[in-house]
């Protein structure tokens, strides 16, 4: 296999340029009309590479050598950005008031560009199919499971994905990944406690909501502590309570909002169950009604096993043994990744953005978070070995 690096550094200004476009212009999920045109812009001029836009309305699927007998391998990008109003004083940052990529999606559009271009000029080394996917609003919007609604995974049919996420947690250009699960589920609730209203002076003619917040909020508490099994990570917060109008009135209704996340379907579903459990049944005690609606969220993240040694084979191929964490722990944030990865084998990994020395990094979702240009190589590297191990003549 030819040596990578002269296409890479001679790609390198160009995609730093394409990534601090994209973060100076920021669009939010299924808003993404410009990223969208601009990485078509980027393709389309690559040899062999078939594009399709207006996938999930803003998404943009592009398959280099799409006639090729071999099964087809496909890597995924996430192109939208938070309605986060950025504070990093760069001198690209966000123009676009309100909203930013604090999560660096994209630098995951410009390294799978990176990738495609370097990708593009070593076709003869390819038996098979590569796919690049650029998918919109991964940040809640389930962009993921629109793409694969509308053909992601089709014509040639995909064998296996793979994508890319920055991870402040790991040293800048390493790679993490893990087999299992990796990310959890992102379920929602609301609940809307029914009591009855009174004077503050005459509690005992009501049925305080309040309290009975109160008491269920506590008593969740309990539940991953004392209902769950302890050796599987589950993780039930309340973000938000609403009610009453005046300190001296006892309101007829509470709102409670919250999420549930698990890393395996069975105890996702054990700790939905126990909090529309212990709402109802604290409201029923107290002499009111709660009502439970939980919103579905994105599935967990599974990791194929043998994709994610795949990934570990080729990052070390591409980095060097000393720079591939294979144990990565699991983080309870979710990822519509999940969509694919419930219909054909696949892994997600994570490159490294924390700098040497920095002991607290900037998180994702900070207004504060840039994603580093010097990590593209890297990245870039990792992408292709993937694609021409997996699309290779074998």
């Amino acid at each position: 296999m030819r040596d990578i690096s002269p296409l890479i550094d001679s790609a390198l200004p160009d995609l730093t340029a394409l990534r601090r476009d994209l973060h100076a212009f920021p669009e939010t999920g299924f808003n993404e009309t410009r990223t969208a045109a601009r990485i078509a812009e980027c393709l389309a001029s690559l040899p062999g590479m078939t594009v399709r836009t207006g996938v999930a309305g803003t998404g943009v699927i592009a398959t280099l050598g799409a006639d090729r007998p071999g099964p087809c391998v496909a890597l995924r990008a996430d192109m939208d950005a938070l309605p986060v109003t950025e504070a990093t004083g760069r001198s690209y940052a966000s123009r676009n008031p309100g909203c930013s990529h604090a999560c660096g999606h994209d630098g995951h559009v410009a390294c799978l560009v990176g990738a495609a271009r370097v990708l593009a000029a070593l076709a003869d080394e390819l038996a098979g199919p590569v796919r690049f996917v650029f998918q919109p609003a991964e940040e809640g919007g389930a962009g993921g499971l629109r793409m694969c609604e509308q053909g992601a995974l089709k014509d040639p049919p995909v064998a296996a994905i793979f994508a890319m996420h920055v991870w402040p947690m790991l040293p800048l250009g390493t790679v993490g990944v893990r087999p299992g699960p990796i990310l959890a589920s992102t379920d929602a609730f609301d609940v809307e406690i029914v009591g009855r209203g009174a004077h503050a002076a005459t509690p005992h003619l009501g049925v305080d909501p309040i309290v009975i917040a109160a008491q269920a909020v506590t008593a969740l508490q309990s539940v991953v502590a004392r209902q769950l099994n302890p050796m599987e990570p589950a993780v039930i917060t309340v973000g938000r309570i609403a009610g009453g109008t005046a300190r001296n009135v006892i309101p007829e209704r509470v709102e409670v909002q919250g999420t549930i996340r698990a890393l395996s379907p069975a105890l996702r579903k054990a700790a939905t169950t126990a909090v529309r459990r212990v709402f109802e049944g604290t409201a029923l005690a107290a002499g009111g009604r709660a009502e439970v609606r939980i919103e579905p969220g994105y599935p967990v993240t599974v990791n194929a096993p043998e994709a994610a040694a795949f990934v570990v084979a080729a990052a070390r191929q591409a980095l060097g043994a000393a720079a591939v964490h294979e144990d990565l722990p699991a983080s309870m944030g979710g990822e519509d990744f999940a969509y694919y990865l419930e219909r054909v084998p696949g892994a997600l990994w994570r490159m490294g953005v924390a700098a040497a020395g920095e002991t607290s990094p900037t998180p994702l979702h900070s207004p504060y978070f840039d994603f580093p240009d010097e990590v593209i190589p890297a990245a870039v590297r990792v992408h292709v070995e993937i694609a021409r191990r997996f699309a290779g003549h074998g």
